[in-house]
């Protein structure tokens, strides 16, 4: 993903701390292309460079919403995220208020509910409002909005010489306000608020006015809901009732829900990791044409990205295959096929981004369809490989074929810029990103000397996912009946691992390089990139023993997780966004891979990890990244100021971590399910996977341990016809 935003001389798209919203304590709700940021109050306040805010399409539609009690902010009782994430519920109290007949309104007298939500493009709210006390009272309930239609990159950081007009707000019949933006680009945006209740009066600082003479208790409930439309969009809301509308929710709820299994432990802590994970994953798979697709992340990234997509459905893959699938379409319906330099696309390349928003619109950001990754194209092919080897799905293979040949065939003509058989990037977009890899920062890649590289840069990861790529595209063509093909890309895997382990490996530095740069000269960097080798299989046997002991070194494993990069070396900074941070997803496909080369205590030692750091953070939802200070007795790891949470591969990072553990694979081809030596750490004495997808049927699954000989045994239970269960011990 594009680092994070403010127009820099060395950096195009950087996101300063200053931008920051850890410290607001916010709470999050998002369903497709909508996603809100409150505060515990269910407030949106504009307090500073905050990004609190609804957000349709990469705009910041309402910018303020407030709600006060006889012009008082409430107390605060408490604020929560349901366990489906689909609801944010807040209790508060009145303070002690002087009311406007001399009585005095003792605080916690009157209690508020919030319950808020999105769907769609739509937002509801219900406001409970109920009296404990034998006394009538004379409320007034305000609530002030305002929009100021402002580009997620404008809230970035980003400034802009000039941006369209905010409109004047519309208010009709005491039941609907309209708050709207005439865009730039021709565009006019709109906010309409929708009270079933009229509202006794409506202010021109933004604010509707109910006055209740609330009875000994007696509740009153307001109900509205704001509709989001851009354009020659009409949004009306489908219920205008919050109950209606909070019931339309679950269908989707339900059925994407249905792509995951049930997952359990003989640990509650574990539970609640995985099953906060899945929600959080659930809440972020927006419907597209071809099926479900995991947006990045909340706030910044609440889009397409395919890398992101790619790599959150690899490691989802055992567990949720038809996510997969879904991804793989909407990816290949998406690959570039035509050569556009503005936006680094090339003929058989996969999408980096996709974008809306008035900035978008206007080229002051190159993102509408950009394709400046290095990664997603041959990763790609990775997941398309992996995938047939989970399904056995003939069908989906066949019908993406031709562009799988297109992405193999991109690798060869436009990512080999040299062609000395590595693949390198150089951006040609002129807004485009400096650094293509999945560490895209301005200054993540550097020689020894902390001197940034010279492009164009052949990362170390790329070459092991183009290992990958073309060793499944092997077997593929293969399936398919393209031998020549198939001998073709197997040749070209094993020549391309031969020259890579003799270039990229550092004996000195016992791992394989960071990257080479323009000169061909090696950029001397113990990084996490070289982790990623493990899993592609492109590491030699005895160069990934060297790796694995130098991963689990303290320069590297701070005890919560894989440092993107060693302590030692000269860019090291635990506080930057890729310098010496961790990553979850990072660490996951770390664990993965070394548990692929047999190294079961280095791979349970990062599922620890990443499972106490779990234990500290809010909802044990991992966030996109933290940073990288050594682990403190009784504290947990330190917060990344602006990352995302929740963020796709951050969240589906628990799946690949259990499979790290379980070393559990499904070949329908072999109608086989196997588990290779697994390993469950003390506090997991048990794992069960109920209702796991196995060709067109389901079977459940139970690993146990055994402590008094450390043995794992496992059990299954309506397995298919003439399947068999294969235990490597």
């Amino acid at each position: 993903m594009e680092d994070k935003i403010i127009r820099l001389e060395d950096d195009k798209y950087y996101i300063s701390a200053d931008s920051t919203y850890a410290d607001d304590r916010t709470q999050v709700l998002n369903h497709g292309d909508t996603f809100g940021i409150f505060d515990r109050w269910g407030d949106i306040l504009p307090i500073g460079k905050g990004a609190q805010g609804i957000y349709y399409r990469d705009t910041r539609f309402i910018s303020r919403l407030e709600l006060k009690l006889n012009n008082h902010r409430p107390i605060l009782l408490s604020s929560n995220i349901k366990e489906e994430n689909e609801i944010l519920s807040v209790d508060l109290a009145n303070p002690e208020i002087v009311l406007d007949n001399g009585k005095v309104l003792h605080h916690s007298t009157i209690h508020l509910r919030r319950s808020q939500f999105l769907k769609d493009n739509l937002y509801h709210e219900k406001i409970e409002v109920e009296n404990f006390n034998g006394e009538s009272y004379p409320l007034h309930l305000s609530l002030t909005l305002e929009g100021d239609f402002k580009d997620i990159f404008e809230v970035r950081g980003m400034h802009r010489s000039r941006r369209g007009e905010v409109l004047q707000t519309q208010c009709q019949d005491n039941r609907t306000l309209t708050l709207s933006y005439r865009g730039l680009d021709g565009l006019i945006r709109k906010a309409k608020v929708t009270f079933p209740l009229p509202f006794e009066q409506y202010t021109d600082d933004g604010t509707i006015h109910y006055w209740i003479l609330l009875s000994p208790h007696q509740k009153a409930v307001l109900n509205y809901s704001i509709a989001f439309e851009q354009g020659e969009e009409e949004a009306e809301p489908e219920a205008v009732s919050y109950n209606e509308a909070r019931e339309s929710l679950e269908p989707d709820l339900e059925n994407t829900k249905s792509y995951f299994p049930v997952i359990g432990t003989a640990n509650e802590q574990f539970n609640h990791w995985i099953n906060r994970s899945q929600a959080d994953l659930v809440s972020l798979m927006a419907d597209t044409p071809y099926g479900k697709y995991p947006y990045a992340g909340v706030p910044w990234y609440n889009t397409a990205f395919g890398r992101d997509g790619i790599l959150t459905a690899f490691e989802t893959l055992w567990v949720a295959p038809d996510l997969s699938k879904d991804v793989l379409k909407f990816l290949a319906a998406n690959q570039s096929g035509t050569l556009d330099e503005a936006a680094d696309a090339e003929p058989g390349k996969i999408l980096h981004e996709t974008r809306g928003g008035e900035m978008v619109a206007l080229n002051e950001v190159p993102f509408k369809q950009y394709y400046g990754t290095i990664d997603a194209t041959p990763l790609f092919v990775l997941l398309a490989g992996e995938y047939y080897d989970r399904t056995a799905d003939f069908e989906t293979i066949q019908q993406i074929w031709p562009n799988i040949k297109a992405a193999m065939n991109w690798i060869d003509e436009f990512g080999d810029l040299d062609g000395d058989g590595f693949v390198e990037y150089q951006h040609k977009a002129a807004n485009g990103l400096t650094n293509q890899g999945w560490k895209d920062s301005f200054d993540s890649v550097f020689t020894e000397d902390g001197v940034l590289a010279a492009p164009p840069i052949a990362l170390c990861e790329v070459q092991g996912y183009v290992y990958a790529a073309r060793t499944h595209a092997a077997k593929l063509a293969q399936t398919l009946g393209e031998q020549e093909l198939a001998r073709k890309w197997e040749r070209e895997a094993l020549e391309l691992k031969k020259k890579f382990n003799e270039v990229f490996w550092d004996a000195d530095l016992n791992c394989y390089v960071l990257a080479l740069d323009g000169h061909k000269q090696p950029c001397r960097v113990k990084s996490s990139n070289a982790g990623h080798l493990l899993f592609t299989g492109i590491a030699d046997r005895d160069k990934a023993v060297n790796l694995a002991e130098t991963l689990l070194k303290p320069d590297m494993f701070n005890g919560w997780g894989i440092r993107t990069l060693s302590s030692e070396e000269r860019r090291y900074n635990p506080m930057s966004y890729h310098n010496g941070s961790v990553w979850p997803h990072d660490v996951a496909l770390i664990a993965y891979g070394l548990s692929k080369y047999g190294f079961r205590k280095e791979a349970a030692a990062l599922v620890t990890g990443l499972f106490d750091a779990s234990l500290f953070i809010p909802l044990q939802r991992l966030p996109e990244l933290f940073c990288g200070f050594d682990r403190r007795h009784g504290e947990g790891p330190t917060s990344y100021p602006v990352a995302c949470s929740p963020q796709a591969w951050s969240v589906a990072a628990v799946f690949m971590l259990l499979q790290a553990l379980l070393q559990v694979k499904i070949c329908p081809v072999k109608k086989e399910i196997s588990f290779e030596k697994p390993i469950l750490p003390a506090y997991l004495e048990k794992v069960w996977v109920q209702q796991l997808k196995v060709g067109e049927s389901w079977v459940n699954l139970e690993v146990i341990r055994h402590e008094h000989d450390d043995m794992i045994s496992v059990n299954w239970e309506n397995y298919p016809e003439n399947w068999r269960l294969v235990i490597v011990k």
